[in-house]
This record gives structure tokens, sequence and C-alpha cells, in this order.
């Protein structure tokens, strides 16, 4: 017969059980602060390549608002734009990065189960935040701008200031890539048994309620198009996300 001591030193075979030994808080914090100083140099370093390329992206950002013509009004107006533009590239060529020191801190918290869930998340997390930024381009933007573009067309000339044009289309692309991240969050919720895919669909109300004011606070314009563009692919991804979530069994 073993002995007490004996049995405590058996692994357990379980396939919810943590497989890692606690680590001291002070391990936690340095390994927390080695990444996100990586996290920091691979932002700084895409920073960089992106403002040697500006030139090119700032044209391709441009496109969609065919019909108007940019004006710096301030001296370095367009220095600091680039800069801006520059640092929203950095953080979208290094989000893989990013995500990857996000993953790597976090997996040693996770049960099995939910670590043969990681890679699958992550894939669909920056698939979806692609996606999203490529909908805001090609359908939200020039939704938007072409209606401000034929709103007083033939009243007053098209002359914008680079600097406000970009604020709005950076924050527009940003936010529909985050908006576009709706699945993989019910997902998390459900695996961490937060929420059901019941109770989900139980809120559908509120939900389309959300989507449409998250369409009229995100997009720039007053017309419905654009507002309604957003907000149906917001439901389509919340009862995307809800098939999800019944898929993996919550």
């Amino acid at each position: 017969m073993l002995e007490t001591d004996q049995l405590t030193t058996l692994p357990v075979d379980d396939d919810d059980a943590l497989d890692d030994v606690a680590m001291p808080l002070a391990d936690h914090l340095e390994e927390l602060r080695r990444r996100l100083f990586a996290s920091l140099v691979a932002v700084g370093l895409g920073a960089i390549a992106s403002f040697v390329f500006v030139n090119p992206i700032v044209w391709l950002l441009e496109q969609p608002a065919k019909g108007a013509k940019f004006l710096q009004l301030a001296p370095g107006e367009y220095f600091f734009v680039s800069l801006k533009v520059a640092g929203y590239c950095g953080l979208l060529v290094a989000s893989p990065i990013v995500l990857y020191h996000i993953v790597r801190f976090i997996l040693p918290g996770l049960t099995r189960r939910e670590r043969r869930l990681v890679l699958p998340i992550m894939v669909g997390s920056s698939a979806l935040f692609a996606i999203g930024l490529i909908f805001a381009y090609l359908l939200l933007l020039p939704a938007a701008l072409n209606f401000f573009i034929s709103y007083g067309g033939d009243v007053v000339e098209q002359a914008w200031s680079i600097e406000r044009y970009f604020e709005l289309v950076l924050v527009l692309l940003f936010c529909t890539g985050l908006a576009f991240q709706i699945p993989v969050i019910q997902a998390l919720l459900a695996l961490t048994g937060i929420v059901s895919s019941d109770k989900m669909l139980a809120g559908w109300r509120y939900v389309l309620v959300g989507a449409v004011v998250l369409g009229a606070v995100l997009t720039p314009s007053t017309d419905p198009l654009t507002q309604s563009l957003l907000a149906g692919a917001v439901g389509i991804l919340y009862f995307g996300g809800i098939g999800l979530v019944r898929l993996i069994g919550k």
C-alpha cells in the first residue's frame, strides 16, 4: 500500500487540471514586465517601418474620399499625421506579437482543454479584426464619405483638413475591427462559465438595440445606409457567435 506522502505526489490525470506549478507573485510581475517591454518594442519597430512607407499608406487611406482634396492647415500638420498613421500601422503590424505575449502570459493559468482552444481563438480573432478593417475600408468609409461629399457639394468646395480626416478614418477603422471581435468575446465568456448560449439568445432584443446604437455612435455620418451596414454586421456577428458557443458545447 502507498504511503500518504507518496499518494500526494502522483500525477493527476484530469483534463481540466492545471499542469504548471504556481509561480510567486514577484515572478509573475517580472514576466509581465518582460512581455510588456517586448510588445512595446515590437510596436515601436512596426511604427518605424510603417513611417518609412507612410506616403503610400496615406495615399491608400485617401482613396475612399474621392472628390475631396486635402489641405495642410498648419505647419507640420502632415508630419504629425504621418506619425499618427505610422503609430496605428505599427500597432496593427505588431498585433500578432502582442497577442502572442498575452497568450503566453495567461497560458500557465489555463487547463489543458482551454489550452487547446487558444490557437483557434487567436487565429479567429486576427481574422475577424482583418475582416473588420476590410469591411470598414470598402463599405463603411465610402458610404460615409460620399454622404459628406454629396451633401452641399454644389455649394461648397470639398477641401478637408488632412489631420481631421485621418482622425476620422483611423478611429473608424480600428473601432470597426474591435467591433468584429464580438464572437471571440462571446466564446471567452462561455468558456469561463459567465454566460451560456441560451442566455445570449434570450437577450437578442437588447443586442439589436445595442447594435443600432453602436452603428450610430461609430459611424461619422448620419445617413441610415452607413449606420445600417455596421448595425447589421454587429447583429450577424452576435448570432454567429451564439452558433460558435453552441459548437463548443456551451
